[in-house]
C-alpha cells in the first residue's frame, strides 16, 4: 500500500462545517509501535466551548467502509444546533479510521484488532474522559464495539446502526461481500476500481445528491487511496481461520457482558447487515431500545432521521447515560424486572439460557409493568382447553375441509391431546421459551393445535394476516425474524423463495424431494413421534410475551404488535365477560383474529367456508352452513365480509334462514360500519343483537355499541360514527387537535373536543416489536385527565395491580358526546389542515353519501398544509366508467349534502382500499391523486 499523509476535506463539501475538521498526530501501537500517524477527525467540542456551554459527554462516531466521518455530518450538525438552541450539549467526535477518509495512508496491514488498538491510541492522545457513548456503523460497528469493551471505566452507553459482531460457523457471507472476495475479485473490485464504493453509495432508498454522493468519493479519487478499503474487505472474518476470527470473538463476548443504555437503528434492506446480525445483537443486549426503519437500508445515515432519533435517545436516558449509578435498576436488570425475566449474573455476562432469550424479545423500550392481569390471579389463556381435555364433544370445525365425511371436526379431547404432543415435540427438537415461531397456516384446527402449543411452552406465536400480501408478509416475517416457520406448503414455498428465516416445519408430511426443495426440517407428525418421551417445560407467566400479532398495513408498513400471556387472557375475559359467552354459546369466526379464541372460551368455533385472507368471499349460505355444524349463537364478520354475506342473502334456502335465527349476538369487528349495513346483516340474522365494537390490534376490544345504540345516537347533533362506551374496565380520553391539526390537548373526557384517542386497557397491547420510536410516540404515560368516578382511573393506575395505567395513542380522530359515546371522525394523518383549523373527513362522507347517486365517498385535502382544500371524490350508482371530474349536477348535489366548502368533486369507478379488510378508504392514497388529477394529470384510476 501506498503511503500519504492525512490531509484536511474540502471546503465545498455540502453539510459539513470545515470548523469541525482537524487533524492530531498519534502514536502507534501493536504493529505500529514506534510509528505516529496522522489522523483526521471531525469534532464540535471548540464550537461548543465558543459557545461556552457545559458538555455532558462525547460520543465517539466510528465509520465503516468505505464511507469516512462524513458518514456523520448530521448528527454534528444537529447536536451543535440543539446546543445553541439551550440543549444539554454532547460533543460529537468522528474519526476516519487509518487508510480510510482523509487519515494517513500507512501502508501496514490493518486486522481487526490493530484498528481496534489504533482506536484505543487516538482516544488516549486526545486524553478522552467519560462518559463517553460509542457509535458505529458496519465494519466501524465492530471496531467501537472493541474500543467500547476496552473502555469500561469511560463508557456510559452504546449506538449501533447496522453492523454485527458474530457470523454462524457454516454459514455464507452475504452475497455482495463473497463477490468482493472473489479470487482475482479483490484487488479489482476495491482498489484498481471505485465498484466497491460505488455500489455501496448505490444502497440508498432514494439516489443520493451528486453532490453527496461526490463527497463521498473525496477521500478515494484513485486506487492508491483506496487501498483502506480492499483491506477492510480482506479482514472479513469468515469463518475460525481467518486472523481476525479471535477478536471478533472476544468482541461479541465482550458485547454480551455490556449492562449499559443501549440504542440499535436499523436499515431492513441492507444485503449485507441484514436482520439476521440485529436479531443476533439483541440477544446479546435483550435490553437494547432498537428501531427498525422500513424501507431504510444499508446507508442508513443517508435513508433515515437516525441524527434526530439519536438525539432523543440521548434525552430519554440522560440521567443513567452520565450518572450510571443513578438508578436502583442497571439498564438489563430493569429490563428483566419489566419482561418479568429472573435472569441471573450468569445471563447478564453473556450466558445465553432459555430465559435469556426469552429476554430478547422485548426491545421496544417501553418498560410497562402493567401485564393486563395481576400475575396472582393470573389464568392462562389454555386453562379451558385443559379443563375439557376428556370431553368428547366438539371443539373446532373447519368448513373449509371436507372429506367424504364433510366438515372436519375436532373433539375437546382431540385437540388437547394434540396440543400436549405438538408441544413436547417443539420442544424435543429444541424450541424454547421465548423463541418466535411465524405461522403461517390458516384458520382450522391445524392452526388452534399449534398456537395452544406454542404458547403452552413459551414460545412467541409470530401471526401476520396473508392478507397483506407477499411483500407485507415478507416484511412481517423478516422483521420478525422467527426462530421457526410452521407453515402449509404454499406458505413454505413462500418462505424458501423470499428467504424467510427459520427452521421450517411442514403442516403435512411431505415427499422427500418437496422437504428438500422448501427446505423443511420436520413435518407436525415428526414433531409429535419426537416428543412422546419429552416433558412439557414448566408454563410461561403473565408478564412473559406470547404472541406478535401484525397490523392491517392500511395506514403504513404493517407493525408487530407483542402480546404478553397475561394481557391475551385478559382479552379473553373482557369478551367473555361483556358478550356473556358460555360452553354453549358457540362462535362462527369469519373474522381471522378471534378465530383462536374459543378453545380460550371454552366454547366450540368453526370457520366458515371462505377465502380468510379475502373476507369478500364469504357468502350468507356459508354462514348459515357454519351455524347448522356448531350450533353457535354468536357470529363474528368483518365488514367486508358482512357486505358479501348482505349481498348474498337472497340465495339463502328456507332451511338456512331457519337456522340463521338460532343465532343471538352478532359482532361487526375490524372498522365501525354504518347502521343501514348493520340493519341488513340483521335481516339475515333477525333474532340477534347487533354490535359494532371499536378496536384495533393494538387492543382488539375498546367500545361496543349496539344497532338500538346506532339509531338512538343517530338523531343526536355528532358528527363521525359513534362507535359506543367503553368495555368492562376500558378507559377512553381526548387529546385536542391544535390549529395546525397536532393532538396536544391534555386528554381529558371534556365532550364536543375534536382530538386524537387515547385509550388504557387491561387487555391493551405491550409494545411494538423493534420500533422503538413508534412505540415511543404511541404511549402517553402521563397527564390523563382522571375520573374517581371511572373504575381504575381515580389515581391513574390500575388498582388490582396497583401500577400505573398504560396508555395507548390510537392515531384516530374523534370526540366524546355528553353521554360518554366515542365518535370516530378518521385518522390524524388524514386530518384536513385548512386556513381556519382542522377538519376531520368522516362527517362529511356521510353528508356526502346520502346523496342518491353515491354509493361511498372520501373526503380529503389538496395544496399545501395549514392552506388545504376538501375534496370529495366519490364511487357512484351505477358504477362510473372512468375517473375523473364529477358531471355538474352531481357536484352541485354533493356540495348541496354537505356545510364543508369542496373546490371539487371527483369519481371513480372504486375507492381503494387496504388489503386485508377491503373497507378502509385508502385518504392518503386518494389525496395524492386528487392533487396529480386536479393538476392536469392524466385520469387514471387511483
Amino acid at each position: 500500500m501506498v503511503t500519504a499523509p492525512a490531509a484536511t476535506p474540502p471546503l465545498d463539501l455540502p453539510g459539513l462545517d470545515p470548523r469541525f475538521s482537524h487533524i492530531i498526530a498519534v502514536p502507534g501501537s501493536g504493529a505500529d509501535a514506534g510509528l505516529t500517524h496522522d489522523w483526521h477527525y471531525l469534532d464540535t467540542g471548540a464550537e461548543l466551548a465558543r459557545l461556552g456551554v457545559p458538555v455532558i459527554g462525547t460520543i465517539l462516531a466510528v465509520h465503516g467502509n468505505p464511507t469516512w466521518s462524513y458518514y456523520w455530518r448530521d448528527l454534528l450538525n444537529q447536536s451543535l444546533s440543539a446546543a445553541e438552541a439551550g440543549a444539554p450539549a454532547w460533543r460529537i467526535i468522528a474519526v476516519d479510521q487509518l487508510d480510510m477518509g482523509f487519515s494517513e495512508r500507512t501502508g501496514i496491514h490493518r486486522p481487526l484488532a490493530q484498528r481496534v488498538s489504533d482506536l484505543s491510541a487516538f482516544t488516549a492522545t486526545l486524553d478522552l474522559t467519560g462518559p463517553v457513548i460509542s457509535l458505529g456503523h458496519d465494519w466501524g460497528g465492530v471496531v467501537s464495539l472493541g474500543w467500547a469493551v476496552d473502555h469500561p471505566a469511560q463508557l456510559t452507553g452504546v449506538m449501533l446502526l447496522n453492523t454485527a459482531v458474530h457470523h454462524e460457523a457454516g454459514k455464507p457471507i452475504p452475497a455482495p461481500l463473497r463477490l468482493a472476495r472473489a479470487r482475482g475479485m479483490l484487488a479489482s473490485s476495491t482498489v484498481r476500481t471505485p465498484a466497491f464504493l460505488e455500489t455501496t453509495l448505490a444502497l440508498t432508498t432514494d439516489p443520493l445528491d451528486a453532490a453527496v454522493k461526490d463527497a463521498y468519493r473525496a477521500p478515494y479519487r484513485t486506487a492508491d487511496r483506496r487501498g483502506g478499503i480492499g483491506g477492510f474487505v480482506a479482514d472479513i472474518p469468515a469463518d475460525a481461520s481467518h486472523e481476525s476470527f479471535p477478536e471478533l470473538e472476544r468482541i461479541a463476548e465482550g458485547v454480551a457482558a455490556l449492562d449499559l443504555p443501549t440504542l440499535m437503528l436499523w436499515g431492513p434492506r441492507d444485503p449485507i447487515f441484514s436482520d439476521y446480525y440485529l436479531d443476533d445483537l439483541i440477544e446479546r443486549l435483550p435490553h437494547a431500545n432498537v428501531h427498525r426503519f422500513e424501507g431504510a437500508g444499508h446507508m442508513l445515515a443517508e435513508d433515515a432521521p437516525y441524527a434526530a432519533s439519536v438525539l432523543t435517545w440521548l434525552g430519554d436516558n440522560a440521567a443513567s447515560i452520565t450518572d450510571p449509578g443513578s438508578s436502583a435498576l442497571s439498564p438489563r436488570e430493569a429490563f428483566a424486572a419489566a419482561a418479568g425475566s429472573v435472569a441471573t449474573g450468569s445471563e447478564a455476562a453473556g450466558t445465553h439460557t432459555a430465559d435469556s432469550e426469552a429476554s430478547a424479545t422485548n426491545v421496544s423500550g417501553s418498560a410497562a409493568t402493567d401485564t393486563g392481569a395481576d400475575a396472582a390471579s393470573f389464568v392462562p389463556l389454555w386453562h379451558n382447553l385443559d379443563a375439557r381435555r376428556d370431553d368428547t364433544a366438539t371443539a373446532v370445525i373447519d368448513m373449509s375441509t371436507r372429506g367424504s365425511r364433510g366438515p372436519q371436526q375436532v373433539s375437546w379431547k382431540q385437540l388437547a391431546d394434540r396440543v400436549s404432543e405438538i408441544a413436547a415435540g417443539l420442544t424435543a427438537i429444541g424450541v424454547r421459551k421465548g423463541q418466535r415461531v411465524s405461522l403461517l397456516v390458516p384458520p382450522g384446527p391445524t392452526l388452534t393445535a399449534v398456537v395452544y402449543a406454542c404458547l403452552r411452552i413459551g414460545a412467541i406465536i409470530v401471526v401476520a394476516d396473508a392478507g397483506l400480501g407477499v411483500k407485507g408478509l415478507t416484511r412481517a416475517v423478516r422483521g420478525s425474524w422467527p426462530d421457526y416457520v410452521i407453515g402449509e406448503a404454499p406458505g413454505l414455498a413462500a418462505a424458501r423463495a423470499l428467504g424467510w428465516p427459520g427452521v421450517r416445519i411442514s403442516t403435512a408430511r411431505l415427499p422427500k424431494v418437496s422437504d428438500a426443495a422448501l427446505g423443511v426440517s420436520f413435518s407436525l407428525r415428526d414433531l409429535i413421534t419426537l416428543g412422546v418421551s419429552t416433558p412439557i417445560p414448566a408454563p410461561p407467566r403473565a408478564e412473559d410475551d406470547a404472541a406478535i400479532l401484525f397490523t392491517s398495513g392500511s395506514t403504513g408498513p404493517a407493525k408487530g404488535v407483542v402480546y404478553r400471556h397475561g394481557q391475551l387472557s385478559a382479552l379473553r375475559d373482557v369478551l367473555a365477560k361483556h358478550f356473556e359467552v358460555t360452553a354453549d354459546t358457540g362462535l362462527v369466526t369469519g373474522f381471522a383474529p378471534f378465530a383462536l379464541l374459543g378453545p380460550a372460551l371454552g366454547t366450540r368455533s368453526v370457520t366458515p367456508e371462505m377465502d380468510v385472507s379475502a373476507p369478500r368471499t364469504l357468502t350468507a349460505h356459508a354462514v348459515a352452513a357454519a351455524v347448522e355444524a356448531s350450533g353457535a349463537s354468536m357470529v363474528f364478520l368483518s365488514p367486508a365480509a358482512i357486505l358479501n354475506v348482505v349481498a348474498t342473502a337472497a340465495d339463502l334456502t328456507a332451511d338456512d334462514r331457519t337456522e340463521l335465527e338460532r343465532v343471538r349476538t352478532f359482532l361487526s369487528t375490524g372498522a365501525p360500519i354504518s347502521a343501514e349495513l348493520l340493519t341488513a346483516a340483521g335481516t339475515v340474522m333477525p333474532n340477534a343483537i347487533a354490535h359494532s365494537p371499536y378496536g384495533m390490534t393494538e387492543c382488539l376490544l375498546v367500545t361496543d355499541l349496539t344497532l338500538d345504540g346506532i339509531r338512538a345516537a343517530a338523531g343526536d347533533a355528532n358528527t363521525g360514527v359513534c362507535v359506543g362506551t367503553p368495555i368492562g374496565d376500558n378507559l377512553v380520553r381526548i387529546s385536542a387537535l391544535d390549529s395546525d391539526g397536532v393532538a396536544t390537548g391534555v386528554p381529558s373526557t371534556e365532550p364536543g373536543v375534536l382530538g386524537e384517542i387515547i385509550i388504557s386497557a387491561p387487555h391493551l397491547k405491550d409494545h411494538y416489536d423493534r420500533l422503538w420510536l413508534t412505540d415511543r410516540a404511541a404511549v402517553r404515560e402521563t397527564g390523563i385527565e382522571t375520573d374517581a368516578a371511572t373504575p381504575n382511573a381515580g389515581d391513574a393506575t390500575n388498582a388490582a395491580a396497583n401500577q400505573p395505567l398504560r396508555w395507548h395513542r390510537t392515531g384516530d380522530v374523534g370526540h366524546l358526546d355528553e353521554h360518554g359515546r366515542l365518535w370516530v371522525e378518521g385518522r390524524l394523518p388524514h386530518v384536513i389542515v385548512t386556513s381556519t383549523g382542522p377538519i376531520a373527513p368522516v362527517g362529511a362522507e356521510q353528508d356526502v353519501e346520502g346523496v342518491e347517486a353515491v354509493r361511498r365517498a372520501a373526503v380529503v385535502g389538496v395544496g399545501p398544509h395549514g392552506l388545504r382544500q376538501a375534496v370529495a371524490v366519490v364511487e357512484t350508482i351505477p358504477t362510473a366508467k372512468r375517473p375523473g371530474l364529477a358531471s355538474p349536477e352531481l357536484t352541485t348535489a354533493v356540495r348541496a349534502s354537505t356545510t364543508l366548502p369542496l373546490v371539487a368533486v371527483l369519481v371513480v369507478p372504486q375507492l381503494p382500499t387496504d388489503i386485508r379488510h377491503n373497507s378502509k378508504i385508502d385518504r392518503s392514497r386518494l389525496s395524492e391523486w386528487a392533487e396529480r388529477l386536479l393538476a392536469g394529470g392524466k385520469p387514471t384510476a387511483p
